[in-house]
C-alpha cells in the first residue's frame, strides 16, 4: 500500500485527502477540510489564495507521510508573478465584473465561429482568454513575468518548480484539442503573450519535491514528489467515473456547477456544436471532455445561504414532497452567476416566465433540482446527437452524487440509469494519476475497474414521467 494526498480545491471548500492504494484496494479519508471564501475588495472579486495554502500545508501537516502529493482545482483563474517570482495580488475570481463586455471585444478581432473552430472551448464570459483580455490594460499584467494557473501557483509555493498542466490549460480558450499544444495564431491576433505560461506538463509529469520549508511546516519527511494530476478538478473527476469496460455512457460532475457531457477520443468543432454551447476541454489519455457547462448546486448554495443555512436533509424531504416541475427555470442562465438574492431572482425568473411563482424554501428548492434534471436532460441529448454518441447510462459524480433527490430527477428527466458516486471523484481520480506513477494502476480503464470494486455506487432506474419532462422542456424553449 501507498499513500497519496490529493489536495482538491473546490469554489467553496478545500480538502487535503489521503488516499491509500494496493492490488485490489483504494481507501480514500479527509485528513483536512478548510473554508474558500472569496473577498470582495474595492477593486473587486478576489480568491484568498494565501488562506486556501496554509489550508493546503494545515492538510498535508494533517495527512501525515505520503508518497506523492497532487492538486486540482476549479479552472480559468490564475496569478501573476513578478521577476523574482512574488506573487502580484490576489487572483481575481471568475464571477468577478470585470469580463462584461469583453467577448464582443475578443469578437471583433477573432469572430466567435473562428474562435470555436480553433479552440472548441464553450462561450463562457470568465474564459482566461476573456479575462487576459480585460486586464491588458492593468499595472499587475505589465509587470508579469509569469502566469500560473491556481493549482500550478499553489504547486509552484510547494516545490519552487513551475509548469502549466494540461486539461487545466485546455480551459484557458488558448489550446488546440486537436494538437493537445497551444493556439498560437489565436494567441498572437489577440496580442496574448504565451511566454507568460510555464512550460505545459502532462498528467504524471513530475511537478518537484516538497521544499525544505515546507517539510519544516508540515512535519514530513523528504523527499516528497510532487505529481502533476488532471489539474483541472473536472478533468480528475471524470478520470473517477466508474464505468465498466464497454459501456456508452455519460458524465455529470455535480457541485458548484454541473458538468454533463461525454468523453470523446475527438473534438467536436462544428458550428452546431458552438451553438449549442458545448466545450472541448482536454483530459486523461489523449480523451476530450465534451460537455457543457450548467450552474449546478450553486443556485441552492446561494439560496440556503440566504435562508440562513438550514438543515438540508429536511429542506431536501420538503422539496420532494413539493409539486413537480411546477416551475423551471434556465439552471445554465449567465443571470444568475453572480452572488445574492438568490431566492429573489429565481422568483423574478419564473414570474417573468409566466409560471407560477415559487414562494416557500420546499418550493423554491423543487424548482431548482427540477430544472437542475432538465439542464442534465437537455445537455446530455444534445451531446449523443452532436457527437454522433448514443448513451446508455449516465454517471453522476461529485457532491451532488449526494443528493438522492436530484439523482432521481436526473433519471427520470433523461429517461435512464442513473449510477451515483463516488461523491469524492475529483479527489479519486487525483490519487489515481499517482498511484499510476508507482505503477499500481494501469491505464485509464483499470482505474475505472479499482473504482467500480471499492466504492460505494447508488443505482436510480427512471420512472415514466417523460411526457411531464418534455412538456417542461418545450415550456422552457419558449420563453
Amino acid at each position: 500500500m501507498k499513500s497519496y494526498a490529493a489536495v482538491d480545491l473546490g469554489a467553496s471548500s478545500g480538502r487535503v485527502m489521503v488516499g491509500r492504494v494496493g492490488p485490489g484496494r483504494l481507501e480514500l479519508t479527509e485528513a483536512h477540510r478548510f473554508p474558500n471564501r472569496p473577498v470582495r475588495v474595492p477593486e473587486g472579486l478576489r480568491w484568498d489564495v494565501l488562506a486556501l495554502y496554509a489550508g493546503v500545508l494545515e492538510g498535508l501537516r494533517a495527512a501525515g507521510q505520503v508518497d506523492s502529493v497532487g492538486i486540482d482545482s476549479w479552472a480559468v483563474d490564475y496569478g501573476l508573478l513578478d521577476a523574482d517570482g512574488a506573487l502580484l495580488g490576489n487572483p481575481v475570481h471568475y464571477r468577478d465584473s470585470r469580463t462584461e463586455g469583453v467577448a464582443e471585444q475578443v469578437w471583433a478581432t477573432v469572430p466567435a465561429a473562428e474562435l470555436y473552430a480553433a479552440t472548441g472551448l464553450q462561450y463562457a464570459p470568465f474564459n482566461t482568454l476573456y479575462q487576459l483580455t480585460a486586464a491588458r490594460a492593468a499595472a499587475q499584467l505589465r509587470y508579469a513575468e509569469r502566469l500560473l494557473l491556481i493549482p500550478d501557483l499553489l504547486t509552484n509555493w510547494l516545490t519552487g518548480e513551475q509548469g502549466t498542466e494540461l486539461t487545466n490549460a485546455s480551459t484557458t480558450q488558448l489550446v488546440d484539442p486537436r494538437t493537445r499544444d497551444w493556439a498560437h495564431d489565436i494567441a498572437a491576433r489577440l496580442g496574448i503573450d504565451l511566454g507568460l505560461f510555464a512550460p505545459l506538463r502532462q498528467p504524471g509529469d513530475p511537478a518537484g519535491v516538497l521544499r525544505d520549508e515546507v517539510l519544516q511546516e508540515t512535519g514530513l519527511s523528504g523527499p516528497v514528489p510532487v505529481t502533476a494530476v488532471g489539474s483541472h478538478d473536472t478533468a480528475s473527476a471524470v478520470a473517477a467515473v466508474p464505468a465498466e469496460g464497454g459501456e456508452r455512457f455519460a458524465y455529470i460532475c455535480t457541485g458548484t456547477w454541473s458538468l454533463a457531457g461525454l468523453e470523446l477520443d475527438a473534438p467536436v468543432l462544428t458550428e452546431e456544436s458552438r451553438a449549442a454551447n458545448f466545450t472541448n476541454e482536454l483530459g486523461l489519455d489523449g480523451t476530450v471532455r465534451y460537455l457543457r457547462n450548467i450552474m449546478g448546486l450553486w443556485l441552492l448554495q446561494e439560496c440556503v445561504r440566504a435562508w440562513g443555512h438550514p438543515d438540508l436533509d429536511g429542506l431536501l424531504l420538503d422539496a420532494s414532497k413539493a409539486p413537480a416541475l411546477r416551475s423551471v427555470v434556465d439552471a445554465g442562465d449567465a443571470a444568475f452567476l453572480a452572488p445574492g438574492r438568490m431566492p429573489e431572482r429565481i422568483a423574478e425568473a419564473c414570474r417573468a416566465a409566466g409560471q407560477p411563482v415559487p414562494v416557500s424554501p420546499a418550493e423554491i428548492t423543487r424548482c431548482i433540482l427540477d430544472s437542475l434534471a432538465l439542464a442534465h436532460r437537455r445537455a446530455i441529448r444534445d451531446a449523443e446527437r452532436l457527437a454522433d454518441h448514443p448513451v446508455d447510462v449516465v454517471h453522476v459524480v461529485g457532491g451532488g452524487a449526494r443528493n438522492a433527490l436530484l439523482c432521481r430527477l436526473t433519471a427520470d428527466a433523461c429517461g435512464l440509469p442513473v449510477v451515483a458516486g463516488p461523491s469524492e471523484a475529483a479527489a479519486l481520480g487525483n490519487v489515481l494519476v499517482q498511484a499510476r506513477t508507482h505503477g499500481l494502476v494501469g491505464d485509464l480503464a483499470d482505474g475505472r475497474r479499482l473504482l467500480t470494486r471499492t466504492q460505494p455506487l447508488t443505482r436510480y432506474e427512471p420512472r415514466g414521467d417523460a411526457a411531464r419532462w418534455s412538456e417542461a422542456e418545450a415550456r422552457l424553449l419558449r420563453r
